[in-house]
């Protein structure tokens, strides 16, 4: 079956919809995305520990079920929904409708995830669709409505939703049509500093790696108020160099880094996670 749609937000939808496999397709169109959602082959579908059936959508990231929890998915960073963007972006308000087209009125397995300090349940969901469990947290990265958090939990699950985000950045679906969400450039301090307080995905060559007290420090520039600096604690370096992402193999390599900016004598983003850095040369079309 061949589908044809047409705008921005459209692609969005269908995007959506493919990425959770509810089209039929010919070999040729059977997209990773779609390989993913096939039941057993997802690292993001998680045995369920509940269920229940959404009652209301709240924003592009969070629903309520219909015994009244909240639930929210984990893994990933949405654009606000409940007004446009500091820069007049309407992308929050699509993502949602994109969510509202996946999970109004449907069943839902609740798979890996906790409570917040606000009682909600962050974690994984599974859409049930023909008897089906569909993983809706890679679903929303795949169409373009969500970009990966810094906090992947299951190494797993990161390498397929990295992958997602990837594709559909290379695609120019959802969000990553707006210059907004563009990867800013590691080496422009300016425009890093602009992006303070914001989850922000940044990409340049690492020109050192230094330790000081008790953290590396990985510099993308000779001046630290002219680039990004990226803080990795001690004591979290041996998780980084067990996912081959040792500080000082970074030096002379094009990475590609995500967190929330802070200014701390120039743009910083500390690294607690390894699923925060790729080696974007591993990735070069995108």
């Amino acid at each position: 079956m061949r589908v044809f749609v047409g705008g921005r937000r459209s692609r969005r939808l269908a995007g959506a919809v493919l990425a959770l496999g509810f089209l039929a397709v010919t070999s040729e169109q059977y997209s990773w995305s779609q390989r993913a959602s096939a039941p057993g082959t997802s690292a993001c579908r998680f045995e369920p520990t509940a269920a229940g059936k959404v009652t209301r959508i709240i924003d592009s990231r969070s629903f309520v079920l219909d015994d009244g929890r909240e639930i929210r998915l984990a893994g990933i960073e949405v654009p606000p929904a409940s007004r446009r963007g500091e820069r007049g972006d309407p992308a929050g308000a699509a993502a949602t409708a994109a969510l509202t087209t996946i999970l109004a009125d449907r069943s839902v397995q609740i798979g890996r995830g906790s409570a917040d300090r606000y009682g909600r349940i962050v974690a994984y969901v599974n859409v049930v669709v023909d008897d089906e469990p569909r993983p809706v947290n890679q679903a929303t990265v795949a169409s373009g409505d969500a970009r990966v958090s810094a906090l992947v939990d299951t190494p797993g699950c990161a390498v397929e939703l990295l992958r997602s985000e990837r594709e559909a950045r290379a695609a120019k679906l959802g969000l990553w049509a707006n210059p907004y969400y563009t990867v800013v450039g590691a080496e422009s301090g300016a425009a890093l500093l602009a992006e303070r307080g914001h989850f922000t995905i940044a990409e340049g060559r690492v020109v050192s790696a230094r330790e000081s007290g008790g953290s590396v420090y990985v510099n993308f520039g000779r001046r630290w108020s002219e680039a990004l600096t990226v803080t990795i604690s001690k004591r979290n370096e041996r998780i980084f160099a067990a996912a081959g992402l040792a500080p000082k193999t970074l030096e002379g390599r094009r990475v590609r880094v995500r967190g929330w900016v802070e200014e701390r004598n120039g743009p910083r983003i500390e690294a607690a996670r390894p699923e925060q850095i790729e080696i974007a040369e591993r990735n070069a079309s995108d």
